[in-house]
This record gives C-alpha cells, sequence and structure tokens, in this order.
C-alpha cells in the first residue's frame, strides 16, 4: 500500500496583474528579496531557469551563520502565468496556481509535506514566505 503524503495549501491576493506578479515570483534579484519565512533569515543567493525541464536553487540561511540549506528543484511543468509544478531534490511535489482577476493576482501553493516537522510548522512557514511576496511586491507600487 502506497503512503500518500499530506498536501498542504497556502495563498496570497497580490494587489498586481498576474504578469507582474510572475515576474516577482521568478527573477532571482527580487526572489532573494523576499524569499524567507522569518526576520532572522534571508536568502543570499537564487537561480531559476522558469521552462519545463528547468532547475531552481534557492540559499536559504540564518542571519546569525547558524544554518542554512539549499532548496531546490527541478520543473515538471510551466504555464507562464497560469500554473508551475515542480519536484524538490526530496521528491516532494509543489503546484502553484496563478489566477488574475482584475489588477490582483490569486496565488495559491500546494505542496506535500515533509515527515519530518508538524503539518502546522509547515504551513506557517510557507505562508510566511508567501505573506512575504505579497509586502515586497506591494511596496514597489
Amino acid at each position: 500500500m502506497e503512503n500518500k503524503a499530506t498536501v498542504i495549501t497556502v495563498q496570497t491576493t497580490v494587489n498586481v496583474p498576474v504578469a507582474k506578479a510572475g515576474q516577482y515570483w521568478s527573477e532571482p534579484e527580487h526572489i532573494t528579496k523576499w524569499n524567507s519565512a522569518s526576520e532572522d533569515w534571508y536568502t543570499p543567493k537564487a537561480e531559476n531557469d522558469l521552462r519545463t525541464g528547468g532547475k531552481f536553487s534557492s540559499r536559504m540561511e540564518a542571519k546569525d551563520g547558524s544554518m542554512g540549506f539549499d532548496f531546490e528543484g527541478i520543473y515538471d511543468l510551466v504555464k507562464d502565468h497560469e500554473y508551475i509544478e515542480y519536484h524538490m531534490a526530496d521528491g516532494r511535489q509543489v503546484q502553484i496556481f496563478f489566477t488574475e482577476e482584475g489588477n490582483q493576482t490569486i496565488i495559491v501553493e500546494q505542496f506535500d509535506a515533509e515527515t519530518q516537522n508538524p503539518v502546522e510548522m509547515q504551513q506557517a512557514g510557507w505562508q510566511a514566505i508567501m505573506n512575504n511576496f505579497k509586502k515586497y511586491v506591494e511596496s514597489k507600487l
């Protein structure tokens, strides 16, 4: 019998059109500005080849230097300004949906939970990153 991963969903609504949201979501110079779950973490380096079969990597580190890790994966399917699907280095799947409504973009991200940390902690962390994305993008208006 196959164990099915718990799927966690996070989302936000950003007050920019989908093309602008996609730009901030995918360009490394922007990723390094918003990709953290808390003020004591940051992303000093990001690489992103946003296309089906392309790879991405973000180095995430604690600002005090106590720990860090590489978040990386391969894109399984990319539909510009609509949908991104990728798998992480550990095999877990992620799906991201971009829906434009007027001058806003709704972003819904679903990901397979890992088994080392509580689901609630994972959801809170990924939601915090999503909230940072919204804050960063809207600060550029």
